[in-house]
């Protein structure tokens, strides 16, 4: 099993920046992918960015693209997201999932560990 715990949302203005932690738990990573999916009031849950835990390959939503950059630190078993230019459409639960295989996949049934979600609120 793999825990997952989220750090950093918060509430920010458009164009603000912000930094979300990833803390994973329970197993050593190995050929893993760590991802980061959203969920805004009355939305799908829908994918914005995901790397792969060892060849450090990165995937992004088009919508956060050059806005948005993932990363991790193996050594800690951390991952990150961080958030750049935020605008009011950011606003939603943030969570961060992994993924025992590769590879780096955006659909969030491929994920098999979820952890609880992080808020983000963009005021405009």
């Amino acid at each position: 099993q793999v825990q997952l715990v989220e750090s950093g949302g918060g509430s920010v203005q458009a164009g603000g920046s912000l930094r979300l932690s990833c803390a994973a738990s329970g197993r050593t990573f190995s050929s893993y992918v760590m991802g980061w999916f959203r969920q805004a009031p009355g939305k799908e849950r829908e994918f914005v960015a995901a790397i792969g835990w060892t060849t450090g390959n990165t995937v992004y939503a088009d919508s956060v693209k050059g806005r948005f950059t993932i990363s991790r630190d193996n050594a800690k078993n951390l991952a990150f997201l961080q958030m750049n230019t935020l605008k009011p459409e950011d606003t939603a639960v943030y969570y961060c999932a992994a993924r025992e295989r590769v590879p780096v996949t955006t659909r969030a049934r491929d994920y098999d560990y979820w952890g609880q979600g992080t808020q983000v609120t963009v005021s405009s």
